[in-house]
């Protein structure tokens, strides 16, 4: 991990805030299309698990997911200090996709993969994340330039 300045570390949260938000509308466009094999919104789906499975407002799901993607997002930022490159941000997004797999779908209740729903979970979960390492990797070359190093802490 490196120490980021402060500009840099407002740039990042800056990121993770505008990335969570397109991925928000694009999973609202998909799940409004019916095109998402997703049986609900993930994070909404796991901020009602974290409050005893009451019904939540769809937006304290956006809201999840804006926090965590934002700090994933500046985590990512703060861990890519040689350079901040596509092949490094699409290598990050699979990652949090195995989380969601093994993570985040067995607490929700969907089983391991998502497989207590079906198979069509684990492809349903890829298309976001592929997106997110697109906008990541984009995003990253937008606001802190082709490479960026930093200051080790």
């Amino acid at each position: 991990m490196t120490r980021l300045s402060r500009p840099d570390a407002l740039k990042a949260v800056g990121l993770g805030i505008v990335v969570a938000l397109i991925l928000s509308a694009v999973g609202a466009a998909a799940r409004q299309a019916g095109v998402t094999p997703l049986p609900a919104p993930v994070a909404l789906t796991f901020a009602e698990t974290l409050v005893g499975g009451a019904s939540l407002p769809p937006a304290i799901g956006i809201l999840f997911h804006t926090v965590w993607v934002t700090v994933m997002t500046a985590g990512f930022v703060a861990a890519s200090r040689e350079a901040l490159t596509w092949p490094r941000a699409l290598g990050f997004a699979l990652a949090l996709w195995i989380v969601a797999l093994v993570v985040f779908f067995p607490i929700i209740g969907w089983g391991v993969a998502g497989l207590a729903i079906g198979p069509q979970l684990i492809v349903g979960a890829l298309v976001p994340h592929l997106i997110y390492g697109l906008l990541l990797g984009g995003g990253a070359k937008l606001v802190f330039g082709r490479t960026r190093r930093y200051q080790a802490a």
